[in-house]
């Protein structure tokens, strides 16, 4: 199906619009691959961000594209989307990743662009365009990665604990300096690979519905697969300094085994994730796994006010850029 040369630049800017969002949630994102091995000093800011761009892209070898499938086919019914939806998705997602960004709140990309499709997609042509399944396994998500991090982190801990409960400071120390190098490198793997599918799943839902890809087809093309893991790890590279800091160091005093172990569980909660083609949060995960760790010493070790104020930003996640995606939308009927 050929498109007239207007539509095709319509189609390239928002091609652009979708890698500068994947852009910017490997730059708001960063601080869940970085914050703990940052934090506990097993690497130095400048030596995490390549490493974690590094994982976020060698994730495109291993994963299967199972979340950009969900994403592209499983929450909007076929027909529905077009290039004024998916400008308000995106411009919503943007927008909350930014006001996030400079306030330092680790909320979460994922939602974000979650929240931008459902919110652009009602304001067309309301909630039954939705695919109740697609949606509710999302929602279900944002309660799931976190406590399932909440938990692997603290078995981990208490595993690591009781294995090493005869060995000195300065020795575990020592040992989970290098460690924390494998779940770090882990945790950036299942990072690119869930968060790089999310755009991957948008731009095969904006080429579907103008027709340069056909419905039927089963995978979306080599090129948006290479861009949007290349902009993710590029994204990462430039790190979100900003929420670095509220990550590693105001949620709990993390040491290198404590970073081993969060990381260790949000890993393990994105793999399930991504291998069951769920769109989760990684920053709901690496919080809660963080949070579990610090409550597995004691839990005045956790400081919840701050913990709190994180949560009650995801609250806001999908319902904040569901509104300024409708605005976007309808804004954009006016544009082009």
């Amino acid at each position: 199906m050929d498109l007239a040369p207007t539509a095709l630049w319509v189609v390239l800017l928002l091609v652009f619009l979708a890698l500068a969002f994947d852009f910017m949630n490997g730059f708001h994102d960063a601080a869940n691959s970085i914050a703990t091995v940052v934090s506990t000093g097993v690497l130095k800011p400048g030596q995490a961000v390549l490493f974690a761009a590094f994982f976020n892209f060698v994730a495109i070898f291993i994963f299967h594209l199972s979340v950009a499938a969900t994403v592209g086919k499983g929450i909007v019914q076929p027909g529905v989307v077009d290039t004024h939806v998916v400008f308000g998705a995106l411009v919503g997602a943007i927008t909350w990743n930014l006001i996030t960004w400079y306030y330092g709140i680790p909320s979460s990309s994922s939602h974000a662009l979650i929240g931008g499709i459902a919110g652009a997609v009602i304001g067309k042509a309301g909630t039954d365009a939705l695919i109740a399944s697609g949606i509710l396994k999302t929602v279900i998500f944002i309660f799931v990665s976190p406590f399932l991090g909440f938990l692997l982190g603290s078995l981990m801990m208490v595993l690591v604990s009781w294995v090493f409960r005869r060995a000195t400071p300065s020795r575990v120390d020592r040992w989970f300096r290098r460690l924390q190098l494998v779940s770090a490198g882990a945790y950036s793997l299942g990072h690119g690979g869930n968060d790089a599918q999310k755009t991957i799943g948008i731009i095969w839902m904006l080429l579907i519905a103008t027709g340069y890809v056909a419905v039927g087809d089963k995978a979306p093309p080599t090129w948006t697969v290479v861009c949007c893991y290349t902009a993710i790890g590029a994204g990462t590279m430039f790190g979100g300094w900003r929420i670095v800091k509220t990550m590693g160091q105001r949620i709990t005093k993390l040491k290198p085994v404590g970073g081993f172990c969060a990381e260790t569980g949000g890993a393990i909660t994105l793999f399930l994730a991504t291998a069951m083609g769920i769109p989760v949060s990684t920053t709901h995960t690496i919080t809660g796994a963080i949070v579990g760790v610090g409550a597995s010493h004691r839990a005045s070790a956790v400081r919840w006010g701050v913990a709190g104020n994180i949560v009650w930003a995801w609250v806001f996640t999908i319902p904040a850029s569901a509104f300024v995606a409708i605005t976007a939308y309808w804004a954009s009927l006016q544009l082009f």
